[in-house]
Formats: structure tokens, sequence, C-alpha cells
């Protein structure tokens, strides 16, 4: 940089290589913050897929033990991984790259069909299945 400095003939090149240099910042910058949103979204994706996992399988190991008289650590694992859910989707969209929407839709659309899926298992495991098993 000293050396650049070397060949500035006059005020107006100072001053337009003080503009660039700091142009040059602001992209590396820019750069920075971008890679730092990329891995924000890598990372709450699989968070995302994570949680719902959690929430279907919870609710599937429900079907091989006998109904609890209260909740059990099932219910709860199963609640706060369905509350982590919303969190993390904000995260997930504030973070997203748009310039690929499909990527983005296809791991929204696991999230979503593999906690309908959960919910359609609860209902059914409370509705349905304790009451023709365990009379």
């Amino acid at each position: 940089m000293s050396r650049e400095m070397d060949f500035i003939e006059n005020d107006w090149a100072a001053l337009f290589w003080a503009i660039g240099s700091v142009k040059s910042v602001i992209a590396s910058r820019k750069g920075a913050d971008m890679m730092r949103a990329q891995q924000l979204n890598r990372v709450s994706g699989k968070i995302l897929i994570v949680l719902s996992l959690i929430a279907l399988f919870t609710v599937l190991s429900g079907y091989f033990q006998a109904p609890q008289p209260d909740e059990g650590a099932g219910a709860h694992i199963f609640q706060l991984s369905v509350v982590a859910l919303l969190p993390t989707i904000l995260l997930f969209l504030t973070t997203a790259d748009w310039a690929k929407p499909s990527r983005n839709a296809r791991l929204l659309a696991f999230t979503g069909v593999t906690t309908a899926l959960a919910f359609g298992a609860l209902y059914y495991l409370e509705h349905y299945f304790y009451t023709e098993h365990f009379r």
C-alpha cells in the first residue's frame, strides 16, 4: 500500500485511490457477511430437518408404549421441537439465497411434510390407537 502511494500524481488521484480503497473494503465486508449468511442458512436448514424428524420419531415412539396418565418426556420433547421450529424457520428464511428458490422450497417442503406427519400420527395415536389397544 505504501508503495502504491509513491505513484499517486496529484490530489485528485489520491482521492480516487482512497475511494477505491474504501469500495474494496466494503466489497470484502459484504462478501464476508454473505458467507456468514450462507453458513447460517446451511446450519438452520440442517436444524430444521433434525427438529422435524425428532418430532416425528418422538410421536412414533408412542406407538410402542402404553398410554401414560400424565405427559411424559416424549410429549415434552415433541413440544420443544415444534416450538423450536418457528425461530429456526425464520432464521432460514431471512438467510435464504432467493436466487436458488428450489433448494429453499425442497427443504421447507420436507420440514412441513414431516411436521404434518408428526401431528397426524399424534392425532391418530391419541384418538384411535390408544382407545383400540389399551382399554
